[in-house]
């Protein structure tokens, strides 16, 4: 059958098989988190800079539920619980988790691990007081936008956070046009970049609290930051 496409969904998969498919990347995380030595900046094992400071702050309620998208090796997932919140951690890679399963037990701290894809995994919550994305965005292809932002109205309770940290235009990442993409068929060059005014069009439905880069930390620091990132705090706004 050539005549596959009638639905929004079919559509955001022909577009996934162009320009970045998402059978495969999976495997592709597998092999990356595979050689745990490499000098690669997150790979450490600490939280982000801003969302330590956030919780410090008392933005984030105490025991309140937390989805970590593109949880990684779970460095975020982990502080996070051990601050007593309940989380959910998310990635498409096997090995990142069992890393992060690692790191948890170490810490005895509680954190479930879901293998899969952010867009269909099985959760065990309706909704989160805040999701956090800690390098999970600058990895989607522009048309899985539409996915995100549904992803977040479905999951993120009213009035509930939403953090973020993204590559910074400017400092990392691809700045070519979203159409660009496509049309030149480059794929994701490695992440996408955004500005400060991007995120705010991107998350236009949502109340700003906090968009900046993101502070550097050394290696003495107990968090982790890296001034080629941009990190960003919204909230939902209550219905």
């Amino acid at each position: 059958m050539k005549r596959t496409v009638t639905t929004t969904e079919d559509v955001l998969d022909l577009l996934d098989e162009l320009i970045a498919p998402l059978t495969d990347h999976g495997n592709w995380w597998d092999r990356f988190y595979a050689e745990r030595n490499r000098d690669v900046p997150f790979f450490v094992d600490k939280p982000d800079e801003n969302l330590a400071a956030h919780l410090d702050q008392g933005l984030i309620p105490p025991g309140a539920r937390v989805l970590d998208l593109g949880c990684g090796p779970g460095r975020n997932a982990v502080h996070l619980a051990t601050r007593g919140f309940d989380v959910d951690a998310v990635d498409l890679s096997a090995t990142a988790l069992a890393w992060g399963k690692e790191r948890a037990a170490a810490a005895d701290a509680s954190v479930r691990f879901h293998h899969g894809n952010i867009f269909d995994v099985q959760l065990p919550h309706a909704s989160y007081d805040v999701v956090y994305d800690s390098g999970c965005l600058h990895h989607l292809a522009p048309h899985r936008r539409i996915s995100y932002l549904a992803l977040l109205d479905r999951l993120l309770a009213p009035g509930g956070h939403f953090g973020l940290v993204c590559f910074a235009a400017g400092e990392m990442g691809s700045e070519r046009p979203d159409a660009e993409l496509y049309r030149e068929g480059v794929g994701l060059e490695g992440g996408l970049a955004f500005t400060e005014d991007e995120l705010r069009h991107v998350f236009r439905e949502f109340t700003e609290v906090e968009i900046r880069p993101m502070a550097a930390r050394g290696a003495e620091s107990a968090t982790f930051g890296q001034p080629f990132l941009l990190t960003a705090m919204f909230r939902r706004t209550p219905r």
